[in-house]
């Protein structure tokens, strides 16, 4: 290329100076792992982000892998480090390296500028920063909680954002740098649901944020056809093509329960015939039928606190959700609301979890006498009826999740849902376990989400399936040794010298009525 006059060069620096898309496609160059440096040619969707960079303040970027998102970002700072004053960027990654990975690309992008278009330069260069003589600066960091607190940003670039953790907090943090009219770039693969930045994807498509939102696919990149994705894709997992390529965010998080699983669940949901309670919050689906019986599942919070107080109604027979609670009541109140719900649905067995402050809701239960509350040993957690209860020493009301039965309630609830065997009426039930995840080998609520209707939907199958349908293999022994005490005609004296016999015969019934009370209502599904 023939060398430019100061004319020439005044009006190509004025030029770049204006337009980042012409600066990046006329100067930038970026090194190719096999071609090594070459001309930046960027492609459409790239050209349209530098636009968007320039005329929005906010933007967020849902990806597929390896499009040159990073990359064309890098040359957008270059361009607004080398044309702009005292521009401060930040860059913030999963990982330091992450974050350092696309300073480099800056710093190389400005040092292999022509030298006439390098019209300022690098005075401080640091392995995670660098200074331009202009007053611009950037600096990579890891997403610690004090990263840029105290620093006036221009431009905050949030790298790989979907799996960042406690992103919410940092950006809590970062908001008020950007005040002063700084900009922000999230970019990133999905990573599942609940986080922040599928959150304010979310709402950026609504159009409630200030995000400027572009979703940009595996095909957008003019070298791709479907032969180079059925070939990219060969090896990968469902899971892994929705997070890399397809910018799927429902299939691509760890989800405890399968997202075909929940879609399918989803596709079926239906509006409650009742919405009623003093919050309006008791759901139902089916009023109590005098031919079915029920299963009442809940799970106590403290009503004053971010978690909620639930409970399900699921009719044993069919396996269906017929009624559902989800609120802040106050423990007096949330026993008042069940005792209530019972009374009208037959008293049925009455699950409660009994951790922290649902013994307390237990205790009042107890005061009125409900008939059929879950009692069960504190060893194995073997279910124990009411009756015999009140004579074992080792036996507690309610139900302890535990490390030994989280797991046990959490497979049941996602075998049940597998093989489709359970209705689901609730979308609110659903949506809890969109963001019900594995974190570290733990089933748990995303962090800021309730797991409260998840818990006690859980613990419903596993009783359901345990206690009850188990137990149906003892009934006919049951039914059975009923028989034989309800026609034996003993005539064998039991009696001890000094006592009446009386007392052998009151146990007998005892012991008699506690079975037929266990049996009663074990075997209900057996008909």
């Amino acid at each position: 290329m023939a060398a430019l006059t100061k004319q020439e060069i005044l009006k190509e620096v004025v030029k770049a100076g204006k337009d980042p898309v012409y600066f990046t496609t006329n100067y930038c160059r970026i090194s190719h792992p096999q071609k090594g440096l070459i001309p930046f040619k960027a492609f459409d969707y790239q050209q349209e982000l530098l636009k968007d960079f320039r005329d929005y303040r906010f933007n967020i970027i849902l990806k597929a892998r390896q499009l040159g998102i990073s990359t064309i970002s890098a040359a957008y700072v270059a361009w607004l480090m080398l044309f702009h004053k005292d521009k401060n960027i930040l860059v913030v990654a999963t990982k330091l390296q992450t974050a350092t990975n696309l300073v480099k690309k800056v710093k190389a992008i400005i040092k292999n500028l022509p030298k006439w278009m390098q019209i300022s330069d690098i005075i401080v260069d640091n392995r995670t920063s660098f200074e331009l003589s202009n007053g611009s600066q950037i600096k990579g960091s890891s997403t610690s909680g004090d990263a840029g607190r105290s620093e006036a940003l221009s431009l905050l670039i949030i790298d790989e954002a979907a799996h960042v953790e406690k992103l919410e907090e940092l950006w809590t943090a970062l908001y008020p740098t950007l005040s002063t009219g700084g900009r922000c770039i999230a970019l990133s693969t999905p990573n599942g649901v609940g986080n922040w930045f599928h959150q304010n994807c979310a709402e950026a498509e609504a159009g409630v944020n200030d995000f400027h939102m572009t979703t940009l696919m595996w095909d957008v990149h003019p070298n791709r056809d479907q032969k180079w994705f059925e070939k990219e894709t060969r090896n990968m997992s469902k899971r892994q093509i929705a997070q890399e390529l397809q910018c799927n965010f429902n299939v691509s998080g760890e989800t405890v329960i399968h997202p075909d699983d929940l879609q399918w669940y989803l596709d079926k949901v239906t509006a409650p015939e009742y919405r009623t309670g003093f919050d309006r919050n008791y759901w139902i689906w089916e009023k109590y039928n005098p031919e079915n019986h029920y299963l009442i599942v809940a799970d106590v919070a403290r009503g004053d606190g971010k978690d909620n107080s639930a409970f399900h109604i699921i009719e044993l027979a069919t396996l269906k959700q017929v009624a559902e609670y989800v609120g802040k009541s106050t423990p007096d109140d949330f026993a008042d609301i069940l005792y209530n719900v019972a009374a009208e649905y037959g008293n049925p067995m009455l699950v409660i979890e009994n951790n922290n402050i649902g013994f307390a809701v237990l205790k009042k239960l107890i005061d009125k006498e409900y008939p059929n509350l879950y009692y069960a040993t504190k060893s194995d957690h073997r279910y124990v009826d009411p009756l015999t209860a009140q004579w074992q020493s080792n036996v507690i009301p309610g139900f302890t999740t535990s490390s030994k039965t989280r797991p046990l309630i959490v497979a049941k609830m996602e075998e049940f849902m597998r093989n489709k065997l359970i209705t689901i009426n609730s979308n609110r039930l659903l949506t809890e376990m969109k963001t019900f995840i594995w974190h570290h080998g733990r089933p748990q609520a995303m962090r800021s989400y309730n797991d409260d209707l998840v818990m006690s939907f859980a613990i419903g199958c596993w009783v359901r399936d345990t206690v009850i349908v188990e137990s149906q293999k003892n009934v006919e022994y049951s039914k059975s040794f009923l028989s034989a005490i309800s026609t034996a005609k003993t005539t064998i004296s039991t009696t001890i010298p000094g006592m009446q016999g009386h007392k052998v015969t009151k146990e007998t019934e005892r012991a008699k009525q506690a079975m037929e009370h266990n049996y009663q209502y074990i075997g209900l599904l057996k008909g």
